[in-house]
């Protein structure tokens, strides 16, 4: 038996929430009940997992649970991009090659999500207005962008560059050099896509929210026990992020990390003339130790995420927002100083599960207990893609892309925590040194550098956190 010790304490601060119209989230489990499969974990995973599970078996049952309230989970914390590349900086014919098992991964994702926001009218501002991928000085852009446009091009892959003068026009602020635009990602909102996604599931799926598991026993096929109810099932697949590991399997192989976000009010009609962009756009940093993911959206808002923290409990401290806030607010007037007067919604913590290699655990860990869980950052996409593939593989459907995903590799131990702890805080300082020359705002350390604890081509990938 596991007993289910660490569960998730997200705070009412999530402004991508707060902004949507309320929702009455699904009933907590209240009974013991039996069913064909358990699918553990209401995020992009496991929403993906029970729906590719109920096309492939109609006939069966399907119990999902979820601990919180869907959207208000890391899927729904997110920044808010579908991103379809990699972020690598090399054109070895090994790198490229993963970097096309990625594209052939994301961008099935992200064709699935469209459809279901299509077929079903999900509300959640969904874009596809691409991004820019920013460069602060020219040492950044020839250091980070130049090495990017090349690899784009072996890939046979569009991109823009835009410069100084343009990329103001576009962006409001002169505060980068250089950006490289592709045309692939997409925006949204991200808890009203997780929100729809649990709203329009099949009919032969129930899902329980606000239902955490506190004990697994395997004694006898699965059985998962919340507060208020069981469930039992033959079949599992255990799709709950960095909570995961509590449930005997993948222990010691996940770096937990708590990554800060803020949200603007919508800019006033006034506000808007003087800003001067219509457009919505998106901007991920050339160098994530030291710069800041950004968006102007469908309705107006600013979206500021920088600052990264270890949080190896997943137990960060809600009353350091306000701090954050005031830190994001700080950056925002130093870009957009024609916007000193728009204030923050509010600003949020989300958390991102990563391993020391990269690699996400995939397959079956366990006789009929399979896993999709560590997204490394990347949790729409490849969230999505790994609980769409796990139901595959669970049933004997023959995907191709299974063997895409199984070729990222799993992940590798890690030493014991508090040498994690230490190690990761240790090399995130030495890379924001490192790369002090390259960026002018050097206090934003991204997912990369605790990777790099264990170097690893796929460590370079972007995130969407």
């Amino acid at each position: 038996m596991s007993i289910i010790s660490r569960l998730p304490r997200n705070d009412q601060t999530n402004a991508w929430s707060t902004i949507l119209p309320k929702r009455t989230p699904h009933t907590a489990l209240a009974k013991d009940i039996k069913a064909d499969w358990l699918v553990i974990g209401g995020g992009y995973a496991g929403l993906a997992a029970a729906r590719q599970l109920a096309l492939n078996r109609p006939d069966d049952s399907i119990a999902l649970v979820e601990a919180g309230v869907c959207g208000e989970n890391a899927s729904g914390r997110n920044s808010g991009f579908i991103i379809d590349l990699p972020h690598t900086t090399s054109s070895s014919l090994d790198q490229l090659e993963g970097s096309h098992r990625y594209l052939r991964l994301a961008r099935a994702a992200t064709v699935a999500l469209e459809k279901n926001v299509s077929d079903f009218g999900i509300q959640c501002d969904w874009s596809r207005d691409g991004k820019y991928h920013a460069a602060v000085t020219p040492a950044g852009s020839q250091a980070m962008l130049d090495p990017y446009a090349t690899e784009l091009t072996a890939l046979n892959e569009p991109f823009e560059w835009v410069e100084k003068d343009t990329l103001t026009a576009k962006l409001g602020t002169r505060h980068f050099h250089r950006a490289l635009c592709t045309p692939g990602c997409v925006l949204m909102n991200p808890a009203a896509l997780t929100r729809g996604l649990a709203g329009t599931l099949p009919e032969n799926i129930s899902i329980y929210e606000n239902s955490p598991v506190m004990a697994m026993n395997y004694a006898n096929g699965m059985c998962a026990t919340t507060q208020g109810g069981s469930i039992t099932a033959p079949r599992m697949i255990l799709a709950a992020n960095g909570f995961s590991e509590q449930f005997g399997h993948g222990k010691n192989t996940f770096v937990h990390l708590a990554l800060c976000a803020s949200l603007t009010r919508p800019l006033t009609p006034d506000e808007q003339a003087n800003f001067g962009v219509d457009k919505p756009w998106g901007l991920t940093p050339a160098n994530g130790f030291g710069g800041i993911t950004m968006r102007y959206t469908n309705d107006r808002r600013i979206l500021i995420r920088q600052d990264i923290k270890v949080a190896m409990g997943q137990d960060f401290k809600s009353q350091k927002t306000d701090t954050i806030g005031r830190s994001h607010k700080a950056l925002m007037d130093a870009r957009f100083p024609k916007l000193r007067a728009v204030s923050f919604e509010s600003s949020w913590v989300g958390y991102v599960c990563m391993s020391r290699n990269c690699a996400s655990t995939f397959g079956e860990v366990s006789p009929n207990i399979w896993m999709a869980t560590c997204q490394n950052g990347i949790g729409v996409t490849k969230g999505t893609i790994s609980g769409m593939l796990i139901a595959d593989k669970a049933c004997g459907v023959l995907n191709p892309l299974i063997k895409d995903m199984e070729a990222l590799g799993t992940p590798t131990p890690l030493p014991p925590r508090p040498l994690v702890e230490v190690g990761a805080r240790a090399t995130i300082g030495w890379e924001v040194w490192k790369n002090r020359a390259v960026v002018h705002s050097v206090t934003l350390a991204s997912e990369r550098a605790l990777v790099s604890i264990a170097p690893h081509p796929a460590a370079r990938e972007g995130g969407e956190q």
